[in-house]
């Protein structure tokens, strides 16, 4: 249901009362749904009831909030409150959501996401409000940067940040580093030169997973030493639907010394490639990744993949081999070709069609059906699919004729080979 309309906007406390209501929200059982919560004092001509049902977790979605509402009625009904999800509201204003986040003391999870916060400035002791929150979403808020490296330096327990679409093109490294910060997530925006990610190292140190899918990223720009130096903590990266072109910049993913987790889809340098080809051409030139866009990567898996790199580029001139061949060269050899064996089952058969002492060399498809080739033989033996009965001959097996009596059976289910025989017998009257 739509919220009502009010040109002021709708306040928190005004929202959470409504929803959490003992008439809309009867208390639950069970560890962690929720309390019921009596303030000790609750002012004349307030919105709150005498009592809510207020889980720990509270999701107020999409409710046209825009305003914080009394303080001391946040304070006196979500002591216990740990989650908060605030996204699709009508927020732009630092000062009311920090009125509301102070006031939540074990606050720990913060949802703005969707909120029109471009251009809206945050004051530093505002942001001290924020401080408990560990993990803060602002996906597509269009937040800006100052105001995220503010949040970013006051935040002091900050371990997952959210930051898509929010048409982020470039970014300025804060001189105080945030060094608890373990995600950054931030797809779905407009950073292309690896100049701008090379400060997300400065800024996070201790960075574990980076996410930044939707970017038109188009090169790794550092060198072994810098990598090492910049991202020390790194395990994940997705870069999934990048700008790569290049295998240089595939193999400098071995230069990040903690990454084992490597989402590398829809890139230009891979497309020209079958999807087997992809995998094992990124699994032998990343050796040690142990998860590939989301699958495990097995040791035979990796020895398959290796020993398929070597072959892949047997044919390439010594100057175009990439520096990952010489090295898997030395551990399994210069390997020879596979040879080429053709597993598709054959849909042609040469027979010998036998009929009252006549003999003809016939070729026949073998994805047909037995009827079907009663018809291709009235015309080799004059007699029509009614009036005959036709046998397979396998000669090489010790057994007689079998009799082709289903009319429906494929042919290649007798596995009939070139030089077998089919005989044709008419039809006593």
């Amino acid at each position: 249901m739509e919220p009502p309309e009010d040109k002021h906007g709708r306040t928190f406390v005004e929202v959470m009362s409504e929803k959490y209501s003992p008439e809309n929200f009867p208390v639950r059982r069970g560890p962690g749904i929720g309390v019921v919560v009596v303030p000790t004092v609750c002012p004349q001509g307030s919105p709150m009831k005498d009592r809510l049902n207020l889980p720990s977790i509270l999701v107020l979605t999409g409710c046209g909030v825009s305003r914080a509402g009394d303080q001391a009625e946040i304070a006196a009904f979500c002591a216990h409150v740990i989650e908060l999800d605030l996204s699709h509201n009508k927020l732009q204003d630092w000062r009311e959501i920090s009125k509301i986040v102070s006031n939540i003391p074990n606050l720990e999870f913060l949802n703005l996401s969707s909120n029109p916060l471009g251009g809206m400035t945050l004051e530093p002791h505002c942001a001290e409000g924020f401080s408990r929150v560990r993990h803060l979403i602002l996906n597509n808020t269009q937040v800006s940067w100052d105001t995220v490296m503010v949040l970013t330096r006051e935040i002091t327990a900050l371990e997952e940040l959210f930051l898509c679409l929010n048409e982020y093109s470039d970014v300025s490294a804060s001189s105080v580093a945030c060094s608890t910060l373990r995600l950054l997530h931030i797809t779905d925006n407009s950073l292309q030169d690896w100049a701008e990610v090379r400060k997300f190292g400065y800024m996070f140190p201790s960075l574990d997973t980076l996410v930044m899918a939707n970017n038109n990223l188009a090169s790794i720009q550092d060198n072994k030493d810098v990598l090492w130096r910049l991202f020390p903590k790194l395990r994940s990266i997705n870069l999934h639907n990048s700008g790569l072109n290049r295998w240089e910049d595939i193999e400098k993913l071995n230069f990040f010394p903690k990454l084992v987790e490597v989402r590398l889809q829809g890139i230009p340098l891979l497309q020209t490639y079958t999807n087997t080809e992809r995998r094992s051409l990124m699994i032998a030139q990343l050796p040690s990744i142990s998860l590939l866009n989301g699958s495990a990567v097995s040791d035979s898996e990796r020895e398959d993949a290796e020993r398929f790199f070597i072959r892949y580029h047997l044919d390439y001139p010594e100057e175009e081999l990439p520096y990952r061949y010489h090295s898997l060269v030395t551990k399994y050899g210069k390997l020879e070709p596979l040879a080429e064996i053709d597993l598709r089952p054959r849909c042609r058969a040469q027979v010998e069609v036998r009929c009252e002492g006549k003999v003809e060399q016939l070729s026949i498809r073998l994805d047909q059906t037995v009827a079907e080739l009663k018809k291709q033989l009235t015309r080799v033996v004059q007699l029509s699919t009614n009036s005959m009965r036709i046998y397979y001959i396998d000669k090489c097996s010790v057994f007689g004729p079998e009799e082709m009596k289903y009319n429906t059976r494929a042919l290649h289910s007798y596995s009939i080979q070139d030089g077998d025989e089919i005989l044709v017998v008419p039809k006593t009257k």
